[in-house]
């Protein structure tokens, strides 16, 4: 099951449910084990009808963020792209892998118009999906410490694209 806890993930699960968007939300309580080792555990699988199959990694982050107002924050670790990028090989072709950034808008702008906002728990959430081929060309390190990428905020928001996308267009996994 996925992260109660965590009110994105909470979120995004709802806004799947109430949709009647088929899923399985992963119990991410360990890593996983593989021959090779141990990979991040994904958050959905995701298969909406007539639609491309997602493998999902839900990222949570404020709209804006920080004292200073960031706003498209879209920072990632390099482990959760190569975990996810081997899930996308052990899963095979019908499936894409994607990353789900789950805005919780706490201020007054919104990378979503507001007819596209999802109230959840009192919040309000933009949900905008970014295949992770994309994401993985486009990013760069940002900090070496905790090994954390992200891509430039132009691209980003050129690039990243509302979930109903994901979840309506059957030639969404097609696209590189």
């Amino acid at each position: 099951m996925a992260n109660r806890d965590n009110h994105y993930e909470a979120a995004f699960e709802e806004c799947l449910r109430l949709r009647r968007i088929p899923y399985v939300a992963v119990d991410e309580a360990k890593r996983s084990r593989w021959s090779g080792g141990s990979i991040k555990s994904l958050d959905f699988i995701v298969s909406p009808p007539g639609g491309a199959a997602w493998l999902v990694d839900v990222k949570g982050r404020r709209f804006p963020s920080g004292e200073q107002k960031q706003y498209w924050k879209n920072w990632s670790t390099r482990d959760d792209l190569q975990s996810l990028s081997h899930w996308e090989r052990l899963f095979g072709g019908q499936f894409g892998a994607l990353f789900v950034f789950a805005y919780n808008v706490v201020g007054d702008r919104s990378p979503l118009p507001a007819q596209d906002l999802f109230e959840f728990r009192g919040g309000l959430y933009a949900f905008v999906g970014i295949r992770l081929s994309e994401y993985a060309r486009h990013a760069r390190p940002i900090s070496p410490q905790w090994d954390t990428l992200a891509m430039p905020t132009a691209q980003f928001r050129q690039l990243a694209v509302p979930l109903e996308s994901f979840l309506s267009h059957r030639d969404h996994l097609k696209q590189t």
